[in-house]
């Protein structure tokens, strides 16, 4: 009897481990093998792109936005900002409409849908070669553009993903185990690419050939998520280009983050469940096998992870062992729920914040695919509201 907790507790305890550090060393023993680089030159003439930002309520920020936007290091003859309001409410739609002089174009949709129905909406007034979607609550490098659109002087990238830099917010009391993951996501994308391409492109600043970009997506899928997969359909990979940095604040609150993962992982499954096709390795050999690594094994580990404990659970009446991992396990459950009620007035100790934000990642991942089993999307989409960056 105590033989089958043993297995369980090691196959759910290497599973987790193959997610998370496994799978990044075999990425990285594949680089030696297959890199595949993308030129960086600069183009002749620069393309003309459309940057599109779908926003809901962003009174707050959108005005800094399209300054920072305009400020662009990109010709202005060779760019069309085009913002998207999903029936914002709040004064957003007067605050783009001053920037109407200045070359901003605006849609508005009479009732809310949600972020993919508001770049549905848009394609039809898209005039460049290359869209580059961000969003309104984060802040470009000046040079991140340039980068991104550089990268499809290479005929077989389809999409150019930025790369996050998760940044405190003026009061610096934003949790700081985001970061730690936000910079673990960044270098396994970068590893990705050597390989082959990245599974995925970051929701915050990506570019996509509009070709690609023209295809209508059902309103409960995650676009971005969508592109990487798109691209590899049509034979193009998906990359992630270093030098092309968003700024992205942290998450004001655990709470926050919490129900911002259980919308993206909520999204994200029905996502792949509608792009299920690209996980046979028959078809798409290398990648089907970095989709299932990157994302099936880490959806699913948070369900090893009550594997593991229940199985130490089981164990621990006659194992000392099992006793101290299950006591280990509780103390980290505890760290989390002392960082989910720590006050948003103070900073959260680093200690504290990485373990819990782990914790709460868990916990909204298995909400997800509750949420998902059950039939419940998120179509509708709600915003982040995200700190303002502290100046750097």
């Amino acid at each position: 009897m105590i033989l089958i907790p043993c297995v369980l507790v090691a196959v759910s305890l290497g599973f987790s481990l193959y997610a998370y550090v496994g799978y990044p060393v075999l990425l990285k023993l594949l680089n030696v093998f297959c890199r595949s680089s993308t030129p960086r030159d600069e183009p002749r003439e620069w393309p003309l792109i459309s940057v599109t930002i779908p926003v809901h309520n962003e009174a707050a920020v959108i005005a800094g936005t399209l300054e920072r936007i305009l400020e662009l290091d990109y010709p202005a003859d060779r760019r069309q900002v085009l913002v998207v309001s999903d029936a914002s409410t709040d004064g957003t739609d007067e605050i783009v409409a001053r920037f109407a002089a200045r070359g901003v174009q605006f849609l508005r949709l009479p009732e809310r849908r949600g972020k993919t129905a508001a770049e549905n909406a848009a394609q039809p007034y898209l005039t460049g070669e290359i869209i580059v979607n961000t969003d309104a609550s984060v802040r470009l490098h000046s040079w991140a553009v340039k980068h991104l659109v550089a990268a499809f002087a290479d005929p077989s990238v389809g999409v150019a993903s930025g790369c996050d830099v998760s940044v405190a917010s003026l009061d610096d009391r934003a949790n700081p185990g985001e970061q730690t993951y936000v910079g673990y996501e960044m270098w396994v994308r970068g590893l990705e690419t050597r390989v082959f391409g990245i599974v995925g492109a970051s929701g915050c600043l990506y570019a996509i050939r509009k070709d690609l970009h023209m295809r209508s997506l059902p309103e409960a899928l995650s676009r971005d998520f969508a592109a990487a997969l798109a691209a590899r359909e049509c034979g193009l990979r998906a990359v992630s280009v270093p030098q092309a940095l968003c700024f992205v604040p942290r998450s004001a609150s655990l709470r926050q983050e919490y129900w911002r993962k259980l919308r993206t992982v909520t999204r994200g499954l029905t996502t792949l469940w509608y792009k299920r096709s690209l996980l046979n390795p028959a078809r798409y050999g290398l990648f089907a096998w970095m989709l299932f690594s990157h994302k099936v094994c880490r959806w699913l580990t948070p369900w090893a992870s009550v594997l593991l404990s229940a199985s130490l659970a089981a164990l621990a009446p006659a194992a000392p062992w099992a006793r101290a991992a299950l006591g280990a396990v509780a103390a980290v459950g505890g760290l989390a729920g002392l960082g989910w009620l720590w006050p948003e007035t103070k900073a959260v100790p680093r200690l504290i914040a990485v373990p819990a934000y782990l914790v709460v990642g868990h916990l909204a991942v298995l909400h997800a695919c509750l949420r998902a089993l059950g039939g419940e999307f998120t179509p509708v989409w709600e915003p982040t509201r995200r700190q303002a960056p502290a100046a750097r």
